[in-house]
């Protein structure tokens, strides 16, 4: 039954249109619901800080390595795209390994201005936009792009459905989206040891490791954005550090540091060496290296068009599993026949 109160609201609402949208309850209506996670302005500050530093090839090797793998990928799709698009290209992970007759022109777009200016040249000259894709429209006409690419920078998007979307707006039919980007398992190693040395010296913790995508919502995602024929796969990197503070260091310098709203801006000092001993204790290896894990998603995915392969008709069988025990009375009952050529 309801109260009074209830019911002047339910009364009221009716009345007002935007009220309606609060008491509405689709599963629509959740679903396109976007939680603000990640202070862009405070990534874009890290990106510039990481790009001004003497040091900077130094901390290259693991997006290098994934934009490298992420190339090689493209170069398996056994035809020439004539427009590419590299969203979050940083430093040219990607378009560094571009060869001209894979790709004919190629857009780098990334948030850093820092970044995209210390880009190598590569093979194919890249066009260089600085923009902030996180809820912005991409600056594509419709059906205009043939092949987009991003390599570990959309961990750091808090609209992914619509970027994802726009992605797909942009592509041609039966253009390729072909991705990377760190899984829910990347640095665990780190975020348990700082939650456990913050809770035993500071009777709790802070999140000092962002939170990262799960390889279900990749999926889920990529086939709300209306992409076919998906793939995902996943690697798992591990780099050795003798202690927690070289990794904490790789980090700062990938301009990877934490830029979550809700992170805490200061680590004692005591949390820290603590961090250490227990890093070293739960995930030692045997030479007494510390591991850090780095798990990428892998993904890609198509733009419906016609000349698409279609998925074959489903087969039927003549024979139950439930007979199975007994298929050789049905054999010699039945007898065999030869298949169609076609068939074979």
């Amino acid at each position: 039954m309801l109260s009074n109160c209830s019911r002047f609201l339910l009364s009221n609402a009716t009345k007002c249109a935007g009220c309606q949208r609060f008491l509405h309850t689709s599963p629509r209506s959740f679903a396109e619901t976007t939680q603000n996670i990640f202070d862009r302005r405070a990534k874009l500050i890290q990106n510039e800080r990481a790009a001004i530093n003497p040091d900077l090839d130094n901390y290259d090797f693991l997006k290098e390595e994934i934009g490298y793998r992420l190339s090689d990928r493209l170069l398996d799709v056994s035809r020439k795209f004539d427009v590419a698009v590299d969203v979050g290209s940083g430093r040219g992970w990607v378009t560094r390994h571009l060869t001209e007759h894979s790709v004919g022109r190629v857009t780098a777009i990334d948030l850093s201005p820092g970044m995209l200016d210390s880009a190598p040249d590569g093979e194919v000259k890249a066009e260089r936009i600085v923009m902030d894709v996180d809820g912005a429209d991409l600056p594509f006409n419709d059906a205009s792009v043939d092949v987009v690419t991003s390599c570990l920078s959309m961990h750091w998007v808090n609209d992914l459905p619509r970027l994802f979307r726009e992605i797909h707006r942009v592509l041609k039919p039966d253009g390729v989206f072909i991705g990377a980007m760190f899984g829910g398992d990347t640095l665990m190693e780190l975020r348990v040891s700082l939650q456990l040395a913050e809770l035993e010296r500071e009777g709790g913790f802070s999140p000092h490791v962002s939170p990262f995508v799960e390889v279900r919502d990749l999926g889920s995602l990529l086939n709300r954005s209306k992409f076919t024929m998906i793939t995902i796969d996943t690697d798992d990197l591990k780099v050795g550090y003798p202690t927690i503070f070289p990794l904490m260091r790789d980090l700062k310098g990938m301009a990877e540091n934490n830029s979550a709203h809700n992170r805490k801006l200061h680590l004692h000092r005591e949390s820290m060496f603590a961090a250490n001993a227990i890093y070293a204790d739960l995930y030692a290896n045997e030479d007494g290296s510390l591991p850090a894990t780095f798990q990428i998603y892998y993904w890609i995915g198509w733009k419906p068009g016609q000349n698409q392969p279609l998925p074959l008709k489903p087969q039927k069988s003549d024979i139950s599993f439930k007979d199975i025990g007994e298929l050789d009375k049905i054999l010699t009952k039945t007898g065999t026949t030869d298949l169609p050529k076609d068939d074979k």
